[in-house]
């Protein structure tokens, strides 16, 4: 059996979280700090215990913020998005979010804020408290919801990691001195001995946690003038920051020059927990899955058709490139999966092929091999396919009579009607692009048709049978 063999069927035998190398956690925490560089903190004697998680755990060095100004960085944390540049907004907003993502996946989650008032709070600053570093008091399926109870003192984390009760997700904001905002760095460096050190060394967090402190920007000067800063978003840029990650399955003083910002960060606690959807640019940034034991870096598979968001019709030309983490690898094979279904396989490092699909949307996935036997997953694209796609009933069903007959068109144009025919004879008709009928039929096995026309006069059809007893 070749080698290509061997490692893809190695692969394949894997669990599916295996195809990511971030591992699985059942706790993911990040510690957010204010506004210093990467230079005034690595390396910085007044910050002895920061400094010491940077020799023992990962440092990101390339690792730079994605704005100017605290909010911003903020929902680029829990958001994947720039929402506002506003600091001193109260508004709420009904955008995308992590909390969306975990209430769906089924997991806890708290943001343990300093000075919180008290629990729920989603009000304007109030002394070492400000609203604008609580990115989910402005979430409004929080803000308007019993969510907003998640949001909590910072008292409760050490309540939390006495009783066992960690969440799943943390979020965790010191107040505006503890934070290196108002207060000094080595003030900051003191509050994460005495509040994160305990977190570390609990023995939830030592079996599987992660956790990531960063700062929400850099000062406001390093990124004057613009063309100073690298790979830039609005507000020429949050400038380069110190980030570490954290755990006890971290690569030990690992260092990574590859260029990261805050959705990355959003990323990986989204991954480590199982999550297969994200939030904004969570979607398509890369993860941090090199700072991990197995993980690699650099590796990745783009998808360049069907194009995202796009109707296509069938059979679906696609095409997907994958690189491997350095250039002593080689990809050695390539699969297509859609809709979580494995479709198509190859041994190359480009792809090129077409696939027939029924009508409606579709989610394609690619997932590529090297040399070593690391794994790269591209992100998902969805995509609609045009056509009758039939909801009801399954096809070959025996059923009583009324048959309960449920589909749905799509088009390039308008749908402007639709027909069933039994029996090659119609038997309803219906202006729109859905069907939704009940169809007295006499005993014995029937062919049915799904028809469907739109305003361009293209015809599309889908075929069934039942059996009516």
């Amino acid at each position: 059996m070749g080698r290509f063999c061997a490692v893809f069927l190695a692969a394949l035998l894997s669990s599916t979280a295996a195809l990511a190398a971030v591992p699985s956690s059942n706790h993911v925490f990040v510690v957010v700090e204010e506004n210093h560089s990467y230079e005034s903190v690595i390396g910085n004697l007044s910050m002895p215990y920061f400094n010491s998680l940077a020799q023992k755990y990962g440092l990101a060095t390339q690792y730079y913020a994605n704005s100017h100004y605290s909010i911003p960085n903020y929902f680029w944390l829990t958001a994947g998005a720039y929402v506002t540049m506003n600091d001193n907004t109260t508004a709420k907003f009904d955008v995308d979010n992590i909390v969306r993502h975990l209430l769906v996946a089924g997991k806890t989650w708290k943001e343990y804020a300093e000075s919180l008032p008290y629990a729920g709070y989603t009000g304007y600053n109030t002394g070492n408290y400000v609203e604008r570093h609580n990115p989910f008091a402005y979430f409004t399926d929080v803000a308007y919801s019993s969510q907003k109870y998640n949001i909590v003192p910072f008292s409760q984390l050490a309540s939390d990691i006495a009783n066992h009760t960690l969440p799943n997700y943390g979020f965790i904001t010191p107040n505006l001195v503890n934070d290196a905002h108002n207060g000094t760095l080595a003030t900051a460096d003191r509050w994460l001995q005495t509040n994160i050190a305990p977190l570390i060394a609990s023995p939830e967090f030592q079996r599987d946690g992660i956790l990531i402190i960063t700062f929400d920007e850099s000062v406001d000067s390093d990124c004057r003038p613009a063309a100073s800063c690298p790979r830039l978003p609005e507000n020429v840029g949050g400038g380069r920051i110190a980030t570490l990650v954290i755990g006890p399955k971290v690569k030990p003083g690992y260092r990574s020059t590859t260029f990261y910002q805050h959705p990355s960060a959003l990323k990986t606690m989204a991954e480590a927990l199982g999550l297969t959807s994200f939030p904004g640019a969570a979607q398509s940034a890369p993860d941090l899955g090199e700072f991990f034991s197995g993980g690699t870096a650099g590796g990745s598979v783009t998808i360049t058709s069907p194009a995202a968001g796009t109707m296509v019709g069938s059979p679906v030309q696609i095409t997907a490139s994958a690189r491997p983490s350095d250039r002593t690898r080689a990809i050695t094979g390539m699969k297509v999966y859609l809709d979580s279904k494995a479709a198509y396989y190859l041994s190359a490092s480009t792809l090129n092929t077409t696939l027939a699909m029924g009508a409606g949307s579709h989610r394609l996935v690619v997932v590529a091999w090297d040399s070593g036997g690391a794994s790269y997953t591209s992100a998902p694209t969805y995509f609609t396919v045009p056509g009758v796609r039939l909801q009801n009933p399954t096809s070959g069903a025996t059923l009583a009579s009324p048959v309960h007959v449920q589909a749905a068109a799509t088009s390039f144009t308008a749908i402007t009607s639709m027909r069933v025919y039994v029996d090659n004879v119609s038997a309803y008709l219906v202006a729109g692009s859905s069907v939704d009928a009940y169809l007295k039929l006499p005993p014995g096995v029937h062919n049915l048709v799904a028809q469907a026309w739109d305003s361009r006069g293209t015809v599309y059809k889908t075929s069934f049978s039942v059996t009516v007893q």
